[in-house]
């Protein structure tokens, strides 16, 4: 026989599983052990005491003086007794076929023995007859044993038989109903991840600082509130109100940050700080719930086993009250048996009695009644799972509580387990909810950041750079250090794929700071921050995949004279650029946009008063619409770069202030319209490298204050006179062409200073060139020269001389002449070097500290 401990084993579940047992679970659990103790006491009861007491019923006939019992109780041994004490019952002989005679009044063993025997006395005989009492059945003991057996399975109704059976076999069933989820494998290890998580999150201690911070700015803020103190800035805009940013304007309002003019910050008191083990497990946690909610989300199979084991129970249930009830009254003290075997025993009807009736009745109705209760909860249950949609859960009074306003809802069988956890306390969710929030996340992001970039760190890692100003560049960190804000003396900010990056008040320490990099870096402000950076950032680097990703303060900087735009700004998202204006840029001197444009964005049109570069790179997408640049009337310098062009736009020639013109990596072949350059009287620089130019109109001689030409990597086979008749060039840049030839008219330009021919196929060098005196760069590389001229010590200017590539076999020893010309300068092959007379490389070895090494 099992034991109890045995069979209520069915009913463990593993103790961490607790927290997804709702009080009726727990109820039904207690009453289900009861049910199998109920069960159990029943069948050892019955195995051990259980029996059927039988005895005849004798026929009327025989003594009409007997009158049977009519109650239930009556004693069949003390009938004779009663009505006919001291008299002879009559003899009825029963014959069972060849065997021997049995006489009902005569006990069988006596009848037997009497055929061997002679007949006892008269007076013994008178002597036994008063001394025994009842009837006198003459069955043998174990025709007694034997007909209660018969009796005891034909007479007996099944359910008092089987009962405590069948209440263990329910009460398993319901049993295993019930922590059906818990095994099933594909609920039970969502349920099993579910629950360790929940128990990390609840122990973590980050759960704990999280929630006691908010704590702290709660109170705090009431603090302040009941005190109505108003802390003054520590950096105060001197300029007014216009221009702050609108409510849509990403800012940071939280109130952890305050300024006044004693404090440079009052800060939210902090708990303990974590230590490193704490938040490397804290994020683990994170990346945890991330997955965890990912893959929980999509389905519903948890909710969905959980409501029809439900329902079973309820059926169940309600199968096993309809048919129990009906049994109620067949359990009875008394039945009447016909074991259909007079040819054995002599009698065709007994009465028994069943000792466990009374005793099954009640366990019975206990059973009943348990299974009632069992059943209305599980009504209660199915009310609960239909009353709520349970695979939705919202963290609305988590998010009211505390400063966690992220926190997302959740849905299917992350929610249906949240609500489940919910039943057993609700503390269980909300520490829960702290990791569901990006923002929990960035402030432990943000500790664990300020541990890692010390001051000293960030120190270590500021360089000086091409301007000589202190520079940081910070890549790919989780947020801003702290310590960050502490080097006052920096100049230049970099912050590259930094995608949770803050910008605090204690930016406006950093009063050397002018120049910011936001490289995707999508970085928030406060309110104090960006009233500094209005006021005092001059220049803006914004790296974008997106126009969206371009923080909203950026066009609100009204100080800012220099911004480069760098991202995806093509056709279909020009007008997002629109959304944001440019118009408070009011100082906007320089606009860099290197993008995939097919028309200018309008906005441009906002800052064009003001705005002195423009500068648009492509990425080799056609640039269509032009017009705008029309209004583009006070800008000097124009850059065009890589914009399909395939002649110069004639809005171009509009603008009359217009200094430098570079339209770069297009796919220029003509340039017949640099007629019209004439109207641009300021037009000093003009820049037609990397196009496809196959020649240079004589035209170009009405760009009368042309100062620099660069026709560099194009298609040129020769240079036309009309290009030496700008008497004020100063650089000319015609390397990497097909030029052959260099016109002797080159002497007329007086004020030549840099002039590049490198990468062409010029093998003699006119005596003309060497009267450009002024001459301090020239660039004669990769070319056919066979010989360079005595004449080139005239130029005694000359600082740059590049002759490497070119079929010399000497070199002139006149270069010592040119005074400024240093081995450094000379770009030339070693040997024709080594071959120079010794004074002369004793003179361009002066002042030279630099190695030479393959001439450069």
């Amino acid at each position: 026989m099992f034991t109890l401990a045995e069979v209520a084993s069915l009913n463990d579940i593993q103790p961490t599983y607790r927290i997804l047992k709702p009080w009726w679970d727990v109820f039904m659990d207690y009453l289900a052990v009861v049910m199998l103790m109920v069960a159990i006491f029943a069948g050892t009861m019955q195995l051990t005491k259980d029996q059927v007491v039988c005895l005849p019923v004798l026929q009327s006939t025989v003594n009409s003086k007997a009158q049977p019992s009519t109650s239930g109780k009556a004693d069949f041994t003390t009938v004779e007794t009663t009505t006919g004490q001291g008299e002879e019952a009559s003899m009825r002989t029963v014959s069972f076929g060849s065997g021997p005679t049995v006489t009902p009044d005569v006990p069988l063993s006596r009848a037997t023995s009497s055929q061997y025997q002679p007949t006892e006395s008269g007076q013994e005989l008178k002597k036994e007859q008063k001394d025994s009492s009842g009837r006198k059945t003459n069955l043998d003991f174990q025709q007694y044993v034997f007909i209660n057996q018969m009796c005891y399975h034909l007479a007996l109704p099944w359910y008092s038989k089987y009962f405590p059976y069948l209440v263990l076999i329910h009460t398993i069933i319901l049993i295993v109903s019930s922590n059906f989820w818990f095994k099933y494998p594909k609920t039970c290890s969502k349920i099993e991840h579910f629950v360790s998580i929940l128990g990390k999150c609840f122990e973590s201690p980050w759960t704990t600082k999280a929630l006691s911070e908010t704590a702290c700015e709660d109170s705090e803020e009431n603090k302040q509130r009941l005190t109505g103190a108003q802390s003054l800035p520590k950096y105060v805009s001197t300029s007014s109100d216009e221009g702050s940013p609108s409510a849509s304007t990403p800012m940071i309002t939280k109130s952890g940050f305050k300024f006044s003019a004693d404090k440079p910050m009052i800060e939210v008191p902090s708990v303990t700080i974590l230590d490193k083990k704490d938040g490397e497990q804290a994020k683990a946690l994170f990346e945890k719930v991330r997955k965890f909610r990912a893959h929980v989300e999509d389905s519903d199979l948890i909710y969905k086993l959980y409501v029809g084991q439900t329902v079973i129970k309820t059926v169940k249930f309600i199968f096993i009250l309809c048919y129990t009830a009906n049994f109620v009254n067949t359990i009875s003290f008394e039945h009447i048996c016909n074991p259909k075997v007079e040819h054995l025993i002599g009698y065709t009807q007994f009465e028994c009695t069943h000792n466990m009736a009374y005793m099954l009745k009640k366990l019975l109705i206990s059973y009943i009644s348990l299974i009632c209760v069992y059943g209305f909860i599980c009504l209660y249950t199915l009310f609960w799972l239909f009353r709520i949609p349970l695979k939705e859960y919202s963290f609305e009074k988590v998010r009211e509580e505390s400063s966690f306003s992220d926190i997302p809802d959740v849905k299917n069988d992350f929610a249906f387990l949240l609500h489940m956890v919910d039943q057993y306390d609700q503390l269980y969710s909300k520490r829960f909810g702290v990791f569901l929030s990006e923002v929990s996340e960035n402030k432990l992001r943000e500790i664990s950041l300020n541990h890692e970039w010390t001051f000293e760190k960030l120190r270590q890692h500021v360089s000086r750079n091409a301007q000589d100003k202190q520079e940081l560049h910070l890549f790919m960190l989780s947020g801003v250090p702290d310590a960050v804000f502490d080097l006052t003396d920096l100049d230049v900010l970099k912050l590259e794929l930094i995608p949770e990056a803050k910008i605090p008040a204690k930016i406006s320490q950093m009063t050397n700071l002018q120049e910011l990099h936001l490289c995707h870096c999508p970085a928030k402000v406060e309110q104090t921050a960006f009233s500094f950076l209005r006021d005092h950032l001059r220049c803006l680097h914004v790296k974008f995949t997106d126009v969206a990703e371009i923080p909203a303060w950026v066009y609100l900087l009204k100080n800012l004279r220099e911004l480069y735009l760098i991202g995806n700004l093509n056709s279909e998202n020009n007008k997002m650029i629109g959304l944001e204006s440019l118009r408070e840029l009011r100082h906007l001197k320089i606009l860099h946009v290197k993008s995939n444009l097919t028309k200018i964005p309008p906005n441009i049109t906002d800052v064009a008063p003001h705005l002195t570069k423009l500068v648009i790179h492509n990425d080799g997408t056609k640039l269509v619409v032009l017009n705008s640049l029309k209004k583009m009337t006070n800008v000097a310098e124009l850059e065009l770069q890589n914009c399909e062009l395939e002649r110069i736009p004639h809005a171009i020639f509009s603008l009359s202030n217009l200094q430098e013109l570079d339209l770069k990596s297009n796919s220029i072949r003509t340039i017949e319209e640099i007629i019209s350059f004439q109207h641009l009287k300021r037009l000093t620089c003009l820049k037609l490298w990397h196009n496809k130019i196959v020649n240079i109109p004589s035209s170009i001689t009405h760009i009368k204050n042309l100062e620099s030409l660069y026709l560099s990597n194009n298609k040129l086979e020769s240079l036309p006179a009309a290009v030496f008749s700008l008497q004020k060039l100063r650089c000319l840049d015609v390397s990497y062409n097909s030029i052959a030839l260099i016109p002797v008219e080159i002497g007329s330009l007086q004020n030549l200073q840099h002039f590049h021919i490198t990468g062409n196929k010029v093998d003699t060098l006119p005596k003309q060139l060497f009267k450009c005196v002024k001459l301090r760069t020239l660039s004669l590389g990769q070319n056919c020269i066979t010989s360079i001229p005595d004449k080139v010590s005239q130029l005694l200017q000359l600082t740059h001389l590049e002759l490497k590539g070119n079929c010399l076999d000497r070199l002139p020893a006149t270069l010592g002449h040119c005074q400024l010309l240093r081995k450094s300068g000379l770009v030339v092959e070693d040997h024709l070097f080594d071959a120079l007379p010794s004074e002369v490389k004793e003179v361009l070895n002066q002042d030279t500290s630099i190695p030479f090494a393959n001439g450069i």
